[in-house]
């Protein structure tokens, strides 16, 4: 996929190979929200030639914030996100133009998921020990998936270099968010679960900032998320293996171990 930024406010991509299906799910998602403050609105799709014309969003990536403007701009980032969540979806699962082999319930998508990055890990050679402590703490914990009232759209890459931001008169804001590849149909704490584990700083003050932003959380909330880390953690891993970068993989290892840890 090749991206052109065009002379004014409008953004081309071009969608080549094996990534044609990603225009499809690009306009599906952003047609959902339409109505969010800061999402960039999809002027014209041309399947054929594999390109799309949207607006751009305004701003530089928030890991370019000073981080003197972090809380605020997470406490921004949190409200934003809460917005997103109340768009409701039939089944949790994958999203394409539609929720992918649907799970009934966030228990049986969640049990799945967790099985098959658990078994993932194995494969690529993972700390068996690692695997079993992450095993364990995922059997200990799985009465939690079931407190989620139902799916809702999930960005599910809400890092810092797809969060753009910008300073005004008014001090910095956040203008919107981009990249909306991964997004799935899920339980809107795992979507806050990876905001917070894809934050390289792991800052208590920008974690604050976020859950003060979202409003009102389920008692359990902090223990879904931190089980919803251990998720997002495997993931990664899996990922990084089945490329073959290893550079990181020893530190999301301990990672993983640490959230895996009673």
């Amino acid at each position: 996929m090749a991206v052109y930024m065009l002379p004014g406010s409008l953004v081309v991509k071009r969608y080549t190979g094996e990534s044609w299906w990603k225009q499809a799910k690009e306009a599906y998602v952003y047609a959902l929200l339409a109505h969010v403050p800061g999402v960039p609105r999809v002027e014209e799709v041309d399947r054929e030639h594999g390109v799309t014309v949207m607006t751009r969003v305004p701003g530089e990536p928030l890991a370019s914030a000073p981080a003197e403007r972090m809380w605020d701009l997470y406490r921004q980032l949190g409200a934003l996100q809460a917005v997103v969540h109340r768009i409701a979806q039939p089944a949790f699962g994958y999203l394409t133009t539609e929720v992918l082999d649907p799970a009934p319930d966030n228990t049986a998508y969640m049990s799945g998921r967790f099985a098959m990055k658990l078994a993932e890990f194995a494969e690529r050679g993972g700390d068996p020990e690692i695997h079993r402590l992450a095993t364990a703490r995922v059997a200990a914990r799985a009465d939690l998936f079931g407190s989620c009232a139902g799916p809702v759209l999930c960005h599910n890459d809400l890092h810092e270099r797809n969060v753009l931001v910008a300073a005004g008169e008014d001090g910095w804001r956040v203008t919107g968010l981009v990249d909306v590849e991964n997004a799935v149909a899920a339980d809107p704490l795992m979507d806050l679960a990876k905001t917070i584990q894809y934050d390289l700083t792991r800052s208590p003050e920008k974690v604050d900032g976020l859950l003060a932003g979202y409003g009102s959380l389920p008692a359990d909330a902090l223990a879904r998320i931190e089980l919803y880390r251990l998720y997002h953690a495997l993931e990664l891993w899996d990922w990084f293996a089945d490329i073959g970068n290893t550079g990181p993989l020893p530190g999301i290892a301990e990672d993983i171990r640490g959230l895996a840890s009673p």
